[in-house]
């Protein structure tokens, strides 16, 4: 393979500097002339020779060809290529170890009991995979040591075992439901009543104060009570609350600059390796050259484009908005899956220095179903109270 280079000769008269050359009998496969430069292609053994006759002509490397150019980018991107073949190393090995263990069962003591007893077993994180053959024998003799496992099966995923467990069933007696009222956990306006079993003595619509009763235990023959039972069923109310929420007048933004980097980075596990540090404020394109969701290794090209902080005051619809989304984030830590907000409205705003305070009013449906024990009461005593 020929080593060749494509060069240019800036400088007055390049004639001269060609009759040079020619003297100097280098082999030229290509040649532009021009009033103040010369194009050449000659082999890359004359480049020297040419560098030492050029007295005060310029000269400079356009283009290169063959084993030379090869070589050229092996050099210019050695680290690139050390890392790739690293990580392609590093990705063969690691792929056959175990990073993550999950034992999926309800019960946190059996997920613990299992671990301990596969770490003694042999299948431990950070160490490589079993072969099938060991697999069964490590859950045959987990099923021995613990008799309370009645089948369980250890799933390979990547470089993750997935271990399910069922344990032995034995009959549990259900717990009795006493007799109750269904009552009101807070103050509330009624939206919703499910009720499975008792008198409902409420409606929707109708507001309840805290501890009273809305679907009653005790059940009437006219309006004498004649006997009671465990009142069942869900109440959704409307409930109010009062938010303070603190918001900061000004917002940031990022302007983008013209400097820029090229870097790489190798990250091991959550440990991160840069060829190059970047700008302190930066945006970051990635390309990535090795990664997988198998292994916790990776290896990126990474664009760095310095930016700087500009401070812009919110406009009051961008205030309201930052406020409300901060109201609902705080109301959410209280709701569960099936209570949600309903409503949402600013009451007022006070400047406190760097920072609007702003009050909100939130309306939202919970569940408010509590239960009041009516076991040690008789009907006879509650139709007493009753005359």
């Amino acid at each position: 393979m020929y080593s060749r280079l494509k060069i240019e000769i800036l400088g007055n008269n390049p004639d001269y500097f060609l009759k040079k050359i020619i003297t100097e009998k280098i082999n030229i496969y290509h040649l532009e002339r021009e009033t103040k430069r010369l194009i050449l292609i000659i082999d890359y053994s004359d480049y020297q020779k040419i560098k030492d006759i050029k007295t005060t002509y310029k000269i400079n490397i356009i283009n290169r060809y063959g084993f030379n150019k090869l070589e050229y980018y092996f050099k210019k991107f050695y680290l690139l290529i050390v890392f790739l073949l690293l990580g392609i190393m590093m990705n063969i090995v690691l792929s056959q170890m175990i990073f993550k263990i999950e034992v999926i069962h309800p019960n946190k003591e059996i997920r613990k009991i299992v671990l301990k007893d596969l770490n003694e077993l042999g299948i431990k994180k950070y160490h490589f995979k079993v072969n099938y053959e060991r697999k069964e024998k490590i859950k045959e003799k987990l099923k021995e040591k613990e008799k309370i496992i009645d089948w369980i099966e250890i799933e390979e995923y990547g470089t993750k075992y997935i271990v399910k467990v069922e344990e032995k069933k034995f009959n549990k007696k259900k717990d009795k439901c006493l007799p109750r009222n269904i009552i009101s956990k807070k103050n509330a306006l009624i939206l919703d009543i499910d009720a499975y079993s008792g008198e409902v003595k409420k409606s929707i619509n109708n507001y309840v104060s805290k501890g009273e009763v809305i679907i009653s235990g005790f059940i009437y023959n006219k309006d004498e009570i004649v006997s009671k039972r465990c009142a069942k069923g869900k109440v959704y109310g409307e409930v109010w609350y009062q938010v303070k929420v603190d918001i900061p007048k000004y917002k940031e933004e990022e302007e983008l600059l013209s400097n820029k980097k090229i870097g790489i980075t190798l990250k091991i596990f959550n440990k991160e390796y840069k060829i190059i540090k970047p700008y302190k404020r930066y945006k970051k394109d990635t390309y990535n050259i090795i990664k997988s969701k198998f292994i916790p290794v990776s290896l990126s090209i990474n664009k760095y484009q310095k930016t700087k902080v500009k401070y812009k005051k919110l406009t009051n619809k961008e205030l309201n908005k930052l406020a409300f989304k901060a109201s609902v984030k705080e109301i959410n830590k209280r709701l569960k899956k099936d209570e949600k907000i309903l409503n949402k409205k600013i009451l007022k705003k006070i400047e406190k220095n760097s920072k609007i305070e702003v009050d909100i009013f939130v309306n939202v449906q919970e569940n408010i179903t509590d239960y009041q024990d009516i076991s040690k009461i008789t009907p006879e005593e509650m139709n007493k109270k009753e005359e």
